[in-house]
């Protein structure tokens, strides 16, 4: 009663507080009446608001979880990713959620959800944002120095009125002064807000006027009331409007106007509007073109103000919310384990020239992988692609480390141990892409075969009415599909020297890094004649295979045909892969070694790739040869395991592979 008491007797001349109760809303200088929900109608504030709620919400958020001793991996298996990244409730995103929070801790100051947990065993079930205005924070003493918060829910409306405990709460708060709450900042900032709306305010009402300030109508006799109030209405009703504005006024008996208001212009109507602008992007952090101010925004310092804005104003909210999840919805005994981070590398994307620079570097030296690049673009990963490659003149601060190169032994292996980091990468991606070229090409050739075989079948082994079959025109129909200048060689040639040109010039340049030599390596007419010898030894062996199937079959000439299909039809099954196979495997070290030698290197070494190499491979590994030295010369015999056992190269060796299924690799011996 004396409450009410208070109130009634001071309506007619109101104390400043009941002025205050009446609007509802904080007090400002302009008279304007301030709340949360009329600041939004202010655009500077409401863009603010926007702009932070809703970049923050549009990153995604993840739940990860530690790895040892080092890394880290999406906890996909917790309770908590699903409501955290995707849906934390039946009716809402998790993006959603995220925005109604961080606009509710700006302008309330406090962004308030409701943590469901099951009843028995106290996993999250879903996390629903309550209304700031209906919650009253508290603390509770517990014990010496031992306090709690505490969460009054008054929902008038639905009767619901409640204590929620600090475990059933997630409070994101924005800046406070008592670790129990946030500043509001619609009440901080009421005088500014106030000024914009009044400046809106009056704007509208200029235009409501016909665009004119106030004045005033002289008469230079004496009116009577009634007189008065008629010529204050015909004027009004002729000129007042923006639909009236510029009007001609026709002022009889010796009326004139004077005008009173003060113009837009002595105001500094446009200048208050701008600087209430900034005003706006001061109290909410943020740079002033995020919220549409771009008098001081240029082409070269946009990219700068967007990644401070990134850096400073979205940073903290971004923290605010990860240590909330991190202390309020996990338990002590996760918070080792688990921890939840966004993912802000969209907002510090440059342009391409920069991001690939970055991810050069980052490649280079070491801390990023050719699928750590591919994720970051939104691409798939490729085989291979998870090593890291290391510069081959890094050596630990301080110089060489002594335990590790005391022996020459240990030197060479130290330095093979750099090289063949990360390399072995770039070689598979790179035999991987021109080798299904390069099997697509013999596809296309075995099948240019088969055409052409068959019709030397019909029309030489085939009976037909008025024609001999003739055995010995086939074989010389045969012989000149399979010459020097036929069609096969001829398309051959025609589809291997581009292909294995242009691989051999992507090998040529990892080669050339590889040895730290900067001079352009050009391996076109090297290219050229290895592809012209790899197509004239297939044509060569395929006719000779034709040429034995012939010889030994024997029988009638439609036996012969059968088996001339039957091993044709061989080629276009399995050829194509096997050419594929052992191409990406000796060009990539032919190529290299080429490369090596323009560069001026002197010595190679064989390296025996994987645990299933062959025992020759393995005879081989570690052998070091001068580079114009074969490996193995022609008709030298290499020991296998078995007594007795050995292999007899067919050619000299000057690197892998040295018979088929070898995956061996040569590299430079660098001093």
């Amino acid at each position: 009663m004396g409450f009410l008491r208070s109130a009634l007797s001071g309506l007619a001349t109101p104390e400043k507080w009941v002025e205050d109760w009446m609007r509802g809303g904080a007090t400002n200088s302009a008279g304007i009446r301030v709340d949360q929900d009329t600041a939004l109608t202010y655009s500077p504030f409401f863009a603010g608001v926007r702009v932070l709620s809703e970049d923050l919400a549009g990153l995604p958020l993840f739940l990860y979880e530690r790895l040892k001793p080092r890394g880290k991996q999406r906890a996909t298996s917790h309770p908590l990713y699903a409501l955290l990244h995707d849906q934390p409730n039946d009716m809402m995103s998790s993006a959603w959620l995220r925005e109604v929070l961080t606009s509710h801790a700006i302008t309330w100051g406090n962004g308030l959800a409701h943590v469901v947990s099951h009843p028995r065993t106290g996993v999250i079930e879903e996390i629903w944002p309550l209304r700031p205005d209906r919650v009253t924070i508290g603390v509770k003493r517990l014990g010496p120095g031992r306090f709690e918060r505490r969460y009054r829910y008054d929902d008038d409306v639905n009767g619901i009125h409640t204590v929620l405990l600090p475990h059933e709460v997630l409070h994101i708060s924005g800046l406070g002064y008592d670790g129990v709450q946030g500043y509001p900042v619609v009440e901080l900032a009421a005088n500014s807000i106030g000024l914009g709306l009044a400046t809106e305010h009056h704007g509208a009402k200029v235009f409501s006027n016909g665009a004119a300030p106030g004045g005033a109508l002289s008469h230079p006799g004496n009116l009577s009331p009634e007189a008065r109030r008629r010529m204050a209405d015909d004027w009004e009703n002729i000129h007042r409007g923006i639909d009236r504005a510029h009007r001609v006024a026709i002022l009889e008996e010796g009326v004139s106007f004077q005008q009173v208001g003060v113009p837009n212009d002595s105001a500094q109507f446009l200048e208050t509007r701008k600087l209430q602008v900034t005003e706006m992007a001061r109290w909410l952090r943020l740079p002033p073109h995020k919220i549409g101010d771009l008098d001081r925004a240029t082409f070269s310092n946009i990219e700068q103000q967007q990644l401070d804005y990134v850096t400073s104003a979205l940073n903290v909210w971004l923290v605010r919310w990860e240590q909330g999840i991190l202390t309020q919805l996990l338990l002590p005994e996760e918070r080792q384990r688990y921890y939840s981070e966004f993912l802000v590398d969209s907002l510090l994307r440059g342009d391409t020239a920069a991001r690939y620079a970055a991810y050069a570097v980052g490649r280079q030296w070491g801390w990023l992988s050719a699928n750590d690049v591919r994720d970051r673009e939104n691409m798939n990963p490729i085989k291979g692609g998870d090593d890291y490659l290391v510069p081959l003149n890094m050596v630990p601060a301080g110089g060489r480390s002594a335990p590790a190169l005391e022996t020459a032994a240990a030197a060479r292996v130290s330095r093979m141990a750099r090289l063949l980091a990360g390399r072995q990468a770039v070689r598979e991606s790179l035999a991987e892409r021109w080798g299904a070229k390069i099997e697509e090409a013999d596809q296309e050739v075995a099948d240019l075969e088969a055409k052409k075989l068959r019709a030397l079948i019909a029309e030489h082994l085939t009976p037909k009415r008025g024609r001999h079959r003739s055995l010995a025109g086939f074989l010389a129909a045969l012989q000149l599909l399979y010459a020097d200048d036929g069609p096969i060689m001829d398309r051959l040639v025609g589809l291997w020297v581009p292909l294995m040109t242009s691989f051999a010039d992507d090998i040529a340049v990892q080669a050339a890094e590889e040895v730290a030599y900067e001079e352009p390596v050009d391996l076109t007419v090297w290219a050229a004649a290895y592809a012209r010898s790899h197509a004239a030894y297939q044509v060569s062996s395929s006719y000779g295979q034709l040429r034995g199937v012939v010889d030994k079959t024997e029988g009638t000439p439609e036996d012969i045909a059968e088996a001339v299909v039957e091993r044709f039809t061989k080629w276009q099954e399995e050829r194509p892969a096997q050419t594929a196979r052992w191409e990406a495997s000796q060009l990539p070290n032919a190529a290299a070694r080429e490369t090596w030698k323009e560069a001026g290197v002197s010595k190679v070494q064989w390296v025996a790739r994987g645990s299933k190499n062959c025992p020759y491979c393995q005879r081989l590994d570690g052998a070091v040869r001068e580079i114009e030295t074969p490996f193995v010369a022609k008709g030298e015999e290499v020991e296998g395991e078995a007594e007795g056992e050995t292999l007899t190269a067919k050619r000299n060796t000057f690197h892998p592979p040295v018979h088929p299924g070898c995956n061996c690799e040569v590299i430079p011996v660098v001093d």
